[in-house]
């Protein structure tokens, strides 16, 4: 399958100060490539450089070397930005602070509809169709954000994401406000529309756990780094690297006595660690 983005040795640094002071690089060379139809799920912890990632790929951090290219466009003017803000769309992790809560659910999704030129009787067609989309009723483009629950919103902002007909979307930890059975909802949608739509995904999240559910493929990533990549199913049956595995102990299991076990082994490998 051909890759719909290709990011080559991503570096990003920040921090720098007065005219000679060097920028601090949190990103160290990162390379990875998703095809259409295929999610990319990037794991680490915390301060490990993955929402980073993520933001350089939706334009919002400049790189500092490397290259991203999206179906074969090397994105890297202004001209080409501007084209990156509609192929490559977000889902955030929070939803109750990512849609206007002044604004109808019509008047979230439609807006960028209008701003690309959509007249408005087929902006609201297109509304209609992406609540559809999302299994919510054709009355919630009426209503406001703090109508709904958690994960209404999440689908709410899940079918804004979609109102442009992406190529890629950047999913950064969009189920982490969530209960654990809304989670298992929202990540079956996703994968719903996936399957019909074949967008591919970037999937950001601290847990291996929901990555394994939804991703092709993995990368742990630590320090600014990658650790490890692979498959779902070898990064987290098989974990290679002492990292990954420390990713695994950190889930919580309903045994008492096995949860200590996991602890002191996860303590055990992070004091193994080299500094």
């Amino acid at each position: 399958m051909s890759e719909v983005l290709k990011v080559s040795d991503l570096r990003v640094g920040f921090g720098r100060r007065g005219l000679f002071g060097k920028a601090v690089e949190v990103l160290h060379g990162v390379s990875f490539g998703i095809a259409a139809g295929e999610t990319f799920g990037l794991v680490g912890e915390s301060g490990s450089g993955k929402t980073t990632i993520g933001r350089a790929v939706l334009g919002l951090v400049a790189p500092s070397a490397g290259t991203i290219v999206l179906n074969g466009v090397p994105i890297d003017d202004l001209r080409r930005r501007r084209r990156l803000a509609r192929e490559v769309q977000v889902v955030f992790q929070d939803p109750y602070t990512s849609l206007n809560p002044a604004m109808t659910i019509e008047d979230i999704l439609s807006e960028p509809l209008r701003v690309h030129g959509m007249e408005r009787g087929a902006a609201a067609r297109r509304v209609a169709d992406l609540l559809d989309r999302v299994a919510l009723p054709a009355d919630a483009g009426r209503r406001y954000p703090r109508e709904f629950s958690g994960g209404q919103r999440q689908r709410i902002a899940i079918a804004r994401a979609l109102s442009l007909e992406p190529r890629v979307i950047v999913c950064d930890e969009p189920v982490s406000a969530l209960d654990l059975s809304t989670q298992a909802r929202i990540l079956d949608l996703l994968i719903e529309i996936q399957d019909t739509l074949g967008i591919a995904y970037l999937f950001i999240s601290h847990d291996l756990a929901v990555v394994r559910h939804i991703s092709h493929r993995v990368a742990v990533i630590n320090k600014g780094a990658f650790v490890e990549t692979g498959t779902a199913a070898q990064v987290t049956e098989d974990p290679a690297h002492p990292y990954t595995r420390r990713l695994l102990l950190a889930a919580p299991v309903p045994d008492p006595a096995r949860q200590r076990e996991r602890r002191a082994e996860r303590h055990r490998l992070a004091d193994a660690a080299p500094a």
